[in-house]
């Protein structure tokens, strides 16, 4: 996975994971349960072993107020693999019930995991992280594929040809054809994954949306001050004075921009509140440009702390008034709101961000416009990963916005994972990408995953960029995100039809 993207290794573990689920076949069982069990312990170890070391970064987040949260950072950096390693546990354990002896168990084994790759998703409001397809993905023409099966469909190519070589060991797979024809079609899925990808590219040329030119603002403040009082008005200055700053080709502050874009969490107050503020920024923005800007945003309440209080999306025109807004509808646990909140407050377990009483989430999602330029759908944080899960109204967005804070992770592998399945959001629907993040990786991309302009990790900037045009509807898209259920349903026939041969 990203920064890192050493895809190799997994040719090398799945086969592997292949030859543990050969043992625990040999097992013997006294019925369906042994069956299970036998099958789910070597899945779950794997799965726990990769989501360790794809996800050891969280415990950054405990180390920002240290004094508060650092009893956490273990459990938190053991429990998040743990349950994530429950639904490859649970790929393995059915996989098991099916296995045989023969390339058919690559059929198997890849429709199993890509099921519960999906379930991964949405099951305790769900996390997708790292999904294992993601190491199929790491470069534009290897994410073209994404516009067809989404991340989820491609979870089946991506098991059985990582898992391919597992059919070669001796004594174990005497049916020379079946590993012949195991190896033909990865070669296949492979050829086919990569030549799809280079014809998709061949003559794509990026096109700009007219009239529209974007300015993201990247302050790079540092976590620990973001929401410190005493900072409050250094950091707002950097904003604007960022804002303001020369851009590309001496172009002089905002002239020209459309569209002034801050990350997540700009403010660490109530923005209605502070008119002051409001009156600074219409200040600053000329006629006809507008700020996209992450902000708290209260409902029936009178401070941060009374009534409903929204992570949000404001649109603040040259007035300074709040034009529109947009919530953030799925929440992160723990991070933003605590699940079963009475009782773990009972318990004196706080969630990380800086809102008492955690942050409600909204009804619906909904599309913004500053009247210039097409609509924008804006996704804070980790909506985005959630494949399929973006928008199935019938108005079409023209852009993504994703604002971010992943400063709470520092330097580390986060902020590169995070990136990586924000722009393949944009390949699986045909939609530019416009990323801002607090200390990186902010950018502009294509509805192809190419990025136009781009800021570094951990480095204050701006970048002046257009704004892509989004493609047609994608295949995915046209499947409202569903053609895994077909690719799991064909692996699985593949899968119980070799079966079958194998038995007879």
């Amino acid at each position: 996975m990203p920064p890192f993207d050493m895809v190799f290794v997994l040719f090398a573990t799945f086969p592997i994971l292949i030859w543990l689920m050969d043992g625990a076949a040999s097992e013997p069982s006294t019925g369906i349960f042994s069956k299970l069990w036998d099958g789910f312990k070597p899945g779950f170890f794997f799965g726990f072993g990769y989501f360790f070391a794809g996800l050891w970064w969280i415990g950054s987040a405990f180390l920002v107020e240290a004094e508060d949260f650092l009893w956490a950072l273990p459990i938190a950096i053991i429990a998040v693999p743990f349950a994530l390693a429950l639904f490859w546990g649970c790929a393995t354990a059915i996989a098991r019930i099916f296995w045989s002896g023969d390339a058919g168990r690559l059929f198997i084994l890849a429709a199993s995991f890509t099921l519960f790759e999906y379930l991964r998703g949405f099951i305790a409001t769900g996390l997708p992280w790292n999904p294992i397809s993601g190491a199929a993905f790491f470069t534009p023409i290897m994410m073209q594929s994404a516009s067809v099966t989404g991340i989820y469909g491609m979870t089946a190519f991506a098991v059985f040809v990582f898992s391919t070589a597992g059919v070669i060991v001796p004594g174990i797979d005497h049916q020379t054809k079946t590993r012949k024809l195991a190896f033909t079609l990865s070669a296949i899925f492979v050829i086919s994954h990569l030549g799809y990808g280079a014809w998709r590219l061949q003559e794509a040329t990026t096109e700009f949306v007219p009239d529209v030119a974007l300015r993201l603002v990247q302050p790079n403040i540092d976590q620990r001050y973001k929401f410190d009082k005493e900072k409050e008005a250094e950091n707002f200055k950097t904003y604007m004075d960022l804002s303001a700053a020369e851009g590309d080709d001496d172009k002089q502050g905002l002239a020209g921009t459309t569209h002034l874009i801050w990350p997540e969490s700009a403010f660490p107050y109530l923005l209605t509140q502070r008119r002051d503020t409001l009156a600074a920024i219409g200040s600053m923005l000329p006629e006809g440009t507008s700020l996209i800007t992450g902000a708290a945003r209260a409902e029936a309440a009178t401070s941060a702390s009374e009534g409903f209080v929204f992570n949000s999306v404001y649109i603040i025109d040259h007035k300074g008034e709040i034009a529109s807004a947009a919530d953030k509808t799925h929440l992160v646990p723990f991070g933003e709101y605590i699940p079963f909140q009475k009782l773990v407050g009972s318990l004196g377990i706080e969630q990380l961000a800086n809102q008492d009483g955690g942050f409600e989430a909204g009804s619906s999602r909904k599309l913004l416009s500053t009247g210039i330029g097409p609509k924008m759908l804006p996704l804070i944080c980790y909506e985005i990963i959630f494949s399929g899960a973006l928008w199935n109204e019938q108005e079409r967005p023209g852009w993504i916005v994703n604002l971010t804070n992943d400063a709470w992770f520092g330097n580390t592998p986060g902020p590169y994972q995070h990136l990586r399945q924000s722009v393949l959001r944009g390949v699986e629907e045909g939609l530019p990408v416009v990323r801002v993040a607090n200390s990186g990786i902010s950018g502009v991309y294509d509805a192809y995953g190419r990025a136009i302009k781009e800021l570094p990790l951990g480095e204050a900037g701006i970048i002046d960029s257009q704004l892509p045009v989004a493609l047609k509807p994608t295949v995915f898209k046209a499947w409202n995100g569903t053609l895994h259920w077909v690719i799991i349903a064909l692996f699985f026939c593949f899968g119980l039809f070799s079966l079958r041969r194998y038995n007879s």
